[in-house]
């Protein structure tokens, strides 16, 4: 049997004996409540408080995570929203129950991110359809006029890379809070360069007043979050994009967004029946489960000659200005993981008297991130910044690849975008293992996936293009060395 179904065989064995009914778990219903003859796909639920207290233990409450991810849920389990959108509005309860373009479509976190296992992300049939799930009726075309092709990405490293977000977030609104205290002091306006682990995002300009001059941001929205989920840059957090995609893709509603909303305060908000269909301790778990995937690294090839292809390709790379964006490493203050983010936008937790944490360097999955004094190294090749891939529409040589989209999310979380172009600059360390690339996931190669850079990376897409093509092949050798590696002991 694959070694992976019997991981995932042996952890739910133990998820379902961990969560027999007791004073610390919600015990699932056993009838469905749909009137089926059938029971929940989901064991069982698990309390917040269960987690706080210490009655489920770090590996118990991953083994939950993962079952939350794997498994396929069922309309006793509350899958489904017939009498709502994925954007948490409410609709007449006569739409299909699967809808391709505008969701629910799928029953499980792993129809979607499964390559190579479990938490990766996944091939252009598994694509969604971003902004279509706000549609009220149901869209059923997939012209790009009606939504943003968007294809699955991996998991892996997420936690590392939430945890960067929070930091860059912190530094950024400190330079800003200081401008402002100093154009208070002054009675003038003061511009100071907004710089966070050494990355730049342009200025701010901050008046007397307490006004804000955000003309100068570049690659961040103006509140100065940086959202380092979702291709173009969106989501603050594992827990806000588990909480989305849960809705959205399965019809799973999480209470904190829907039972605990001042604005709804409804246990059934989506009129299937089932009430608190996921916990505050699900999302925990689950978000959990996910910061805790393994951290991606390197594999050189066997050969020797493509393993001196790959080490001569890392030059290159740098040689051509792609680092300049995709920062080989970035350093991490702090090695633990936290959730919730104090930087979650409404209706997603935000009370950090329930927060629980972990040591990333040796809790999770390994491999672990690399510890580094009180810190830890993050060889994620990105800078977190947005940034525009398009070429001008009259450029002779232009190529439009990444111009493609033509809706913009313009939602109060989405302030500061200037337009459909801007991608946040992608994650290298997992590249090897990530086919298909660009957004839409239709770019079979790496090295179509480099030519088709335009907008502020064109100046080094000409440079690769005018390297050797022996130069080329090193590059490229050397992106698919940086990979999602086997679970080590």
């Amino acid at each position: 049997m694959n070694r992976l179904i019997m991981r995932s065989l042996a952890l739910f064995s133990v998820a379902t004996a961990i969560f027999a009914p007791s004073a610390t778990s919600l015990a699932q219903a056993d009838l469905c409540p749909a009137g089926l003859p059938e029971r929940p796909a989901l064991s069982q639920h698990i309390e917040q408080s269960a987690i706080l207290d210490g009655s489920i233990s770090f590996e118990e409450m991953l083994a939950h995570g993962e079952e939350l991810f794997t498994v396929l849920f069922n309309v006793c389990d509350g899958q489904g929203r017939p009498a709502t959108t994925g954007g948490m509005t409410a609709r007449a309860p006569d739409e299909p129950a699967f809808s391709r373009v505008s969701a629910p479509d799928s029953n499980s976190c792993f129809s979607c991110h499964n390559q190579p296992r479990v938490g990766g992300g996944g091939e252009f049939v598994a694509n969604v359809f971003l902004l279509a799930q706000h549609a009220d009726p149901v869209l059923e075309s997939t012209s790009m006029m009606m939504s943003n092709h968007r294809n699955p990405l991996g998991m892996f490293g997420a936690g590392p890379i939430e945890m960067l977000a929070r930091e860059m977030t912190v530094e950024l609104r400190a330079r800003r809070d200081a401008a402002l205290a100093k154009a208070k002091e002054q009675g003038s306006a003061v511009t100071v360069e907004l710089l966070a682990k050494g990355i730049s995002f342009g200025t701010v300009t901050m008046k007397p007043d307490g006004s804000q001059d955000s003309s100068g941001i570049e690659g961040v929205d103006h509140d100065l979050v940086i959202k380092p989920f979702h291709q173009s840059g969106t989501k603050v957090s594992l827990r806000q994009f588990s909480a989305n995609a849960m809705n959205q893709h399965h019809g799973m509603q999480a209470e904190e967004r829907f039972d605990l909303n001042p604005d709804i305060m409804d246990p059934d908000f989506d009129r299937d029946g089932v009430q608190r269909e996921l916990t505050i301790g699900d999302i925990t778990a689950v978000t959990v489960f996910q910061a805790a995937l393994g951290t991606p690294g390197r594999v050189l090839p066997q050969d020797p000659v493509r393993q001196q292809e790959a080490i001569r390709g890392e030059m290159a790379f740098s040689e051509t200005g792609c680092a300049s964006c995709h920062v080989p490493e970035l350093y991490l203050e702090s090695r633990f993981f936290s959730d919730p983010n104090p930087f979650n936008p409404a209706n997603t937790m935000t009370d950090l008297s329930q927060e629980v944490r972990f040591d990333m360097t040796v809790q999770g999955m390994r491999p672990r991130l690399e510890r580094r004094g009180e810190g830890a190294i993050v060889r994620a090749f990105t800078d977190l910044k947005r940034h525009s891939l398009c070429d001008p529409a009259d450029r002779p040589d232009a190529i439009r690849f990444f111009c493609n989209e033509t809706l913009l999310d313009s939602r109060p979380d989405a302030r500061g975008r200037s337009g459909t172009e801007f991608f946040l600059t992608r994650k290298l360390w997992d590249v090897g293992s990530s086919p298909p690339y660009g957004h839409r996931g239709d770019l079979t190669t790496v090295s179509e996936a480099i030519l088709m850079h335009g907008g502020e990376a064109r100046a080094s897409r000409d440079a690769f293009t005018k390297l050797t093509f022996a130069d080329q092949r090193a590059v490229v050798e050397f992106l698919l060395s940086l990979q999602i590696l086997p679970e080590s002991e």
